[in-house]
């Protein structure tokens, strides 16, 4: 197994990590299976991937011509595109100063039979490289039940910004400068 950190550059990568956000939809894990697993909250449709990688792109992780991990780059321009993060974008800019450059990562993900395998830690690396200098911090928010993902975040550097509610769940904004 050799695993390879880079920015996703095909059609054909957005469609696996697409398939990979299916898998560890919220919706499609079982409810036993949520803390110990973790999950992804939101759906993405191909157009608006290949839009925010064309802006920015994202950061995969591959095994040989598989995608088993990504992290989703998403410009502040996109702060609209998705209902559901609209009020993290909202929360950002009530937060930070309108001179910082960030930018959010929308969405992380390993398939589960590369965890614990530093995947995680090493989508971040490649992110932070990846955005220098034009970015000054990356910022994202993790659904508090989602204890294995927020334990992960604050474990490679993510410090809380602020909490908020939004469709009865309590969101964690962090933020990794």
């Amino acid at each position: 197994m050799e695993i390879t950190f880079r920015k996703s550059s095909s059609i054909e990568e957005l469609h696996q990590i697409l398939k990979l956000q299916q898998k560890y939809l919220r919706s499609n894990i079982l409810p036993e299976e949520l803390q110990q697993e973790g999950f992804v909250t939101i759906s993405h449709s191909l157009g608006l991937l290949k839009k925010m990688n064309d802006v920015c792109p994202h950061i995969i992780a591959k095994d040989g011509k598989k995608v088993i991990g990504y992290a989703l780059c998403m410009h502040p321009k996109f702060s609209e595109a998705l209902e559901l993060l609209k009020p993290m974008f909202q929360e950002v800019r009530a937060i930070l100063p309108e001179v910082e450059k960030y930018i959010v990562m929308g969405q992380i993900c390993i398939h589960k039979d590369y965890r614990r395998k530093g995947v995680f830690r090493k989508l971040y690396q490649t992110m932070k490289k990846a955005i220098h200098p034009e970015f000054e911090s990356i910022i994202t928010e993790v659904d508090a039940e989602n204890t294995r993902s927020l334990n992960a975040h604050y474990a490679v550097g993510f410090k809380l910004l602020t909490t908020h509610r939004e469709n009865n769940r309590e969101w964690n904004l962090i933020v990794l400068k």
